[in-house]
């Protein structure tokens, strides 16, 4: 279960309150679940670091009007240092969608994705290990209320998944389970 700290408790009640009323696609429920689940699967294996904090932001910026900003503002005034600062929000940065419909309305799903794709590869352990958690969370939602999409999702994921292995090998690792099991499940041949 996860338990957070005074300054995660602060850190989540802002990061709920700017995902407002957001829900989650196929059951309705508050959009802050995913973050409290995510920063939960990610709580699972990992105990030292600010894995918990980027979890819960990881969809701050591309889901809100916050910027980074606005986040290290918060940060710091919730007592954050300027090392915790940057740490968080440069993984935050890292797991924000850059080639987004609204910059690039010129590409097709499959382009922009190709291009996220190899973006990430690129993107800090830290922020991998979240990634995991992420992905794990949207799989086993997807695999349950919309399989078509799940397929789609899981060739997305298959295309990058086995190039970012530097985060948490535990979590890496139950993240790759999944997904052979999903695309098994699915029949998605393997690449």
């Amino acid at each position: 279960m996860l338990e957070l700290t005074e300054r995660q408790w602060a850190l989540f009640d802002y990061v709920k309150e700017m995902h407002g009323g957001q829900k989650r696609k196929y059951t309705g429920a508050p959009y802050y679940t995913h973050l409290l689940s995510v920063a939960n699967r990610v709580e699972q294996y990992v105990q030292n670091g600010y894995e918990t904090e980027i979890a819960l932001c990881h969809d701050l910026i591309e889901d809100t009007e916050c910027s980074l900003a606005d986040l290290s503002y918060k940060l710091m005034s919730i007592g954050y240092n300027i090392e915790e600062d940057e740490v968080i929000l440069a993984c935050v940065d890292d797991l924000t969608d850059k080639f987004t419909t609204e910059r690039y309305p010129s590409l097709n799903r499959a382009e922009r994705k190709e291009l996220e794709s190899a973006r990430i590869v690129t993107s800090r352990p830290v922020a991998q290990t979240v990634k995991y958690a992420d992905i794990i969370d949207n799989m086993l939602s997807l695999a349950e209320h919309d399989p078509g999409f799940a397929r789609v999702y899981a060739r997305e994921v298959d295309s990058y998944l086995w190039k970012i292995n530097m985060g948490d090998p535990g979590l890496y690792a139950a993240c790759c389970e999944l997904l052979t099991e999903v695309k098994g499940k699915l029949g998605i041949g393997q690449n």
